[in-house]
């Protein structure tokens, strides 16, 4: 059977007919629907008083710590105060074994005794002499030796005297008690140990007093020279008891702002130039005792109030090779990438310092899809001051 083998007419008509189809099914397909424009939440920029802070990271101690040091030694028998409790001054705390220093106490007393025995027959030996050298009874030498032995017996009592008083000093010290109110830690030594003479426990324990709270931080020179009317300030509402205008504030480790401002109360002397920094004190308000010593902190202060200035949420700023860029939005709800000068940065804010006016929305997310031009629609928008988020 012959195979059919089309002409070159009969192809280029078959072509013809599939392109037409083709052109047809087209015409006749629908557009797919164009994608709706992309929703971003912005901010609207208003302008606020912002105050600039600085954070001085510092570690805090008791306004008075004062070491318990044993400074007799001995075997510790007793201890009279409950550990991280409260004691008063005066309290005893710690007794060392006394039987020694009894003992020494006891053999002072006796040599003062020897002393005033040797002082009265010296006394009596010089009455005795006196009216007989004057009689020419006997030599003047013998009267020379009697005024001697009178004046060292008298040196004689005068040492004794202070041996006794130095020997119940040494027994005083075998009774540790308070030097101020305050809280005490936790002991070194137990009863039993042998105390008061290196390798053996010297310093006993603390006494700290945790209201107020003390606070040392240190700050380089740069932000000393700004920040020093406002030290001398504080330092000054401090002495006048003004602890509502002191104007500093602690920072916990949680985060959490402590309850009473305080103030700076001292601060070195000098730079120190090993590390540029000056170490200052703050104390603040504990009375419900919150913050304990050997807690690190921060302590804010306010170094200048920028008034009518604009902040955005720092998630808002875009920055590439020190650049900075927002996107702001328009009525229109068309994007404009706008490059800005951006200030000091906040807690969670970022001052611009040019390149924004005020009541411009910018968005706050998306940033990395965003192109000049594009349209979005804009959700949010709230003017809120900074830090009220």
């Amino acid at each position: 059977m012959a195979r059919f083998r089309p002409d070159s007419a009969t192809t280029a008509r078959i072509a013809a007919l599939f392109a037409v189809a083709a052109v047809a099914a087209a015409c006749g397909r629908p557009e797919p629907p164009a994608m709706p424009p992309m929703e971003v939440a912005v901010f609207e920029v208003q302008p606020h008083d912002i105050p600039i802070h600085l954070d001085m990271i510092g570690q805090t101690l008791g306004s008075v710590d004062i070491p318990i040091r044993a400074r007799v030694d001995g075997v510790l028998e007793e201890i009279h105060f409950l550990e991280g409790r409260d004691v008063t001054k005066g309290q005893l705390l710690y007794v060392i074994d006394p039987t020694p220093y009894e003992a020494q106490v006891v053999e002072a007393r006796g040599r003062l005794a020897e002393a005033r025995t040797r002082l009265a027959k010296a006394a009596s030996d010089l009455e005795r002499i006196r009216p007989l050298a004057e009689m020419d009874a006997v030599s003047k030498q013998d009267l020379d030796a009697a005024v001697a032995q009178f004046e060292a017996a008298e040196g004689s009592l005068q040492a004794a005297r202070a041996q006794v008083e130095q020997a119940e000093i040494q027994l005083g010290y075998t009774r540790i008690k308070a030097p101020v109110d305050g809280l005490i830690g936790i002991t070194q030594a137990k009863v039993g140990e042998y105390v008061g003479r290196s390798p053996n426990p010297v310093v006993l324990n603390v006494v700290s007093q945790t209201d107020p709270i003390r606070v040392r931080f240190s700050i380089n020179e740069r932000e000393y020279l700004r920040f020093r009317r406002d030290f001398a300030e504080s330092m000054r509402d401090i002495r006048e008891e003004r602890q509502d205008k002191a104007g500093l504030q602690l920072i916990l480790s949680d985060g959490s702002v402590h309850d009473h401002p305080g103030g700076i109360v001292s601060f070195d002397a000098a730079i120190d130039s090993t590390t540029g920094t000056l170490t200052l004190e703050a104390d603040f308000p504990n009375p419900e005792r919150i913050v304990l010593p050997g807690q690190f902190a921060r302590v804010r202060g306010v170094l200048e109030e920028r008034e009518g200035a604009l902040a955005v949420p720092q998630r808002a700023v875009m920055e590439t090779q020190g650049i900075f860029q927002l996107a702001v939005v328009g009525d229109d709800g068309t994007v404009d990438l706008r490059q800005v000068t951006m200030g000091p940065r906040l807690d969670e804010e970022w001052i611009v310092e040019s390149g924004l006016e005020p009541g411009e929305r910018v968005a706050l997310e998306g940033l990395q899809r965003m192109r000049p031009g594009m349209r979005v629609v804009a959700k949010g928008g709230s003017a809120e001051a900074p830090g009220e988020r």
